[in-house]
């Protein structure tokens, strides 16, 4: 890999890294007045127009056939609407540290479904920081799971949720690195996924929560802007281009990262103060993720 190439890797990777480790803040702004499926919904809507914006300027083509449809379909079932659901429920129940902490294992099933359905077989140093990084993200659930204030059933209940989510997010994350997802133009194709995710979504909502619900509060639309703009129709094109360069699970390092991330901004905004387990656990899933990435491309 040239010096180009890995940097046209790293650059989009730490950009969705800083991104997403600072959503889990904003997702927590937003629950309380506008039940779970109705911010997902609007957030999801807003990130299909700007993606179909994208596609347009790009003179990208939206006709696309059966198999198409099916795909854009499967990617906005899965990870725009089953893992963006499951997430932002697991709030009501645990902390955004421990829910982000227990995403990080994103990178167990983006392995094993990639060995399964796409061939890619893990080299020695992915394994080794896999190791490494798992070390960390033990380190750092521990530390999550003491101060979690939950009760034993609300905690296990919001891990629940997040690993449902995981499973949908890993499900997506593989169907992106298919060839199938290669025939077809990222922004559009996310357009229309995005879009039956937003559809799905509001469907879903209607039937569990009633009709639409809206906050006046700035600050809960500024949010929306940011997960919709930001965390969704710049990350997800930027992430899903990483993910077919390294595959579904380096690219997943990432969700490693993302609670380091957020601890990080919560030091500044909410005082979240580190102890010696979680400096370990974050220097740890540093290690891992630099052992990792420097691992030549999966092997099929």
């Amino acid at each position: 890999m040239t010096d180009r190439s890995r940097l046209g890797i790293l650059v989009p990777f730490a950009v969705v890294t800083l991104i997403w480790g600072s959503t889990w803040i904003v997702i927590r702004d937003q629950l309380g007045v506008v039940p779970s499926s109705w911010s997902v919904t609007y957030r999801f809507t807003l990130a299909a127009v700007a993606m179909a914006g994208v596609a347009l300027a790009r003179d990208e083509r939206f006709a696309v056939d059966r198999a198409g449809w099916a795909f854009a379909g499967a990617v906005g079932l899965l990870q725009f609407c089953g893992n963006f659901n499951l997430v932002y429920r697991a709030e009501h129940f645990i902390t955004s540290g421990l829910v982000a902490v227990v995403f990080a294992l994103l990178l167990v099933p983006n392995a094993l479904l990639a060995r399964v359905f796409l061939g890619q077989r893990p080299g020695r140093r992915l394994l080794i920081g896999s190791g490494i990084a798992m070390a960390g993200v033990v380190a750092l659930f521990v530390h999550e799971a003491r101060v979690d204030p939950h009760g034993t059933r609300a905690s296990l209940t919001g891990i629940g949720y997040t690993l449902a989510a995981v499973a949908c997010a890993s499900g997506a994350n593989v169907l992106q690195a298919t060839d199938t997802a290669r025939r077809y133009p990222m922004a559009a194709t996310l357009a229309v996924a995005m879009g039956l995710g937003a559809l799905t979504d509001g469907a879903l909502a209607w039937v569990t929560t009633g009709p639409p619900v809206v906050e006046h509060r700035l600050g809960y639309w500024l949010g929306i802007a940011y997960l919709g703009l930001a965390a969704s129709a710049l990350a997800f094109p930027l992430y899903y281009r990483v993910l077919r360069a390294i595959g579904p699970a380096r690219a997943a390092y990432s969700s490693v990262i993302v609670p380091v991330i957020a601890m990080a901004l919560s030091t500044g905004y909410e005082g979240y103060r580190w102890t010696p387990l979680t400096i370990g656990g974050a220097a740890l899933a540093g290690v891992g993720l630099a052992v990792a990435l420097s691992a030549r491309r999966p092997a099929r």
